[in-house]
């Protein structure tokens, strides 16, 4: 007999908990970790080096100027150079000249003439200066042509030098007593002329020029036998105070000028400075006369409208030195 089939369902499998899968996990990281333990640790291995590339940027593409830039900045650089190079040769050129020759730097100018640099002659061998100690006479033993003052820049020579009133040669010579005596009046000559032949005097020489202001300078030089003969005629003849013994052709009054620097003379040189007073004429004359040992001198300065002073002066005071 066929027993009755009856449907049953069949057991369903006990469900795992959570916490048993846990469990399994944990038993197996604990197993890995005790086989980790057990193997000795491997030392790893240096990273493989990274060859080094080297970094070659690429440069950006440069505008190139345009032709008119270029032009301008031709223009700037020569102009730069150009004014270095005149600067620099301002600087060197300034450096190379005097201070009286620098713009700006230069002194004024108050009228002196351009004279060259004095020297005094050389004297015959064992002769000694007109005021050394044992020359008792106060003897002048130069050539007494040597002993007038040199020309000064700029003089010309007289057109009718060695002529009747006008200037002696520009060179330097010797004139003799009637061209010395034509200096003065007329009335005077014959005295005059009587007196340098009773004092004797040796030798006389003079000089003259003309500026190119219209300026004339004359120089005469005198020489007597010895200072004391020289002393005599130039207290008796020449020299009278306040006013010169002697009147000259060219200035018919004449009076002391004492405006000039007393200390400007050499110790041993006399000298008297005579002015045209006003009013005058046309000319206006300046002299003066020089007492150095055995030597008198004259010296005249002539010109239209003002004879300036600086340059008679300083005519006089060069010629001072020349016979102190």
């Amino acid at each position: 007999m066929t027993e009755p089939t009856t449907d049953r369902p069949e057991p369903a499998a006990p469900a795992v908990p959570p916490q048993t899968e846990q469990s399994t996990g944990a038993a197996e990281t604990s197993a890995q970790a005790a086989r980790a333990a057990a193997v000795p640790p491997q030392p790893s291995a240096p990273p493989a080096p990274v060859p080094a590339v080297p970094f070659s940027p690429v440069p950006p593409k440069r505008r190139r100027p345009s032709a008119r830039v270029l032009r301008a900045v031709g223009r700037w650089t020569a102009a730069v150079t150009v004014f270095g190079v005149f600067c620099a040769g301002t600087a060197y050129g300034i450096t190379r000249l005097e201070r009286h020759e620098v713009p700006g730097l230069a002194t004024e100018s108050d009228g002196r003439w351009e004279y060259p640099r004095l020297t005094l002659p050389a004297l015959p061998a064992g002769s000694p200066r007109p005021f050394a100690q044992g020359n008792e006479g106060e003897i002048h033993h130069a050539d007494l042509r040597e002993l007038l003052i040199p020309l000064p820049e700029g003089a010309e020579e007289d057109e009718k030098a060695g002529e009747a009133g006008g200037l002696p040669p520009s060179k330097g010579d010797w004139v003799t007593v009637e061209e010395y005596t034509g200096l003065y009046a007329k009335g005077e000559h014959e005295e005059l002329r009587q007196r340098l032949a009773d004092d004797a005097v040796r030798h006389i020489a003079a000089r003259g020029w003309v500026m190119p202001d219209g300026t004339r300078t004359s120089v005469h030089l005198l020489r007597f036998n010895s200072g004391a003969v020289a002393d005599d005629f130039h207290t008796d003849a020449v020299y009278g105070g306040l006013a010169p013994g002697l009147t000259l052709d060219r200035a018919p009054g004449s009076e002391l000028d004492e405006s000039r620097p007393s200390k400007a003379a050499p110790e041993n040189v006399e000298i008297e400075v005579y002015d045209e007073p006003r009013p005058r004429g046309g000319t206006h004359t300046r002299h003066a006369y020089l007492l150095a040992g055995d030597t008198v001198a004259l010296v005249v300065q002539t010109r239209k409208g003002t004879a300036p002073a600086v340059p008679f002066r300083q005519t006089v005071i060069l010629q001072a030195q020349l016979l102190g």
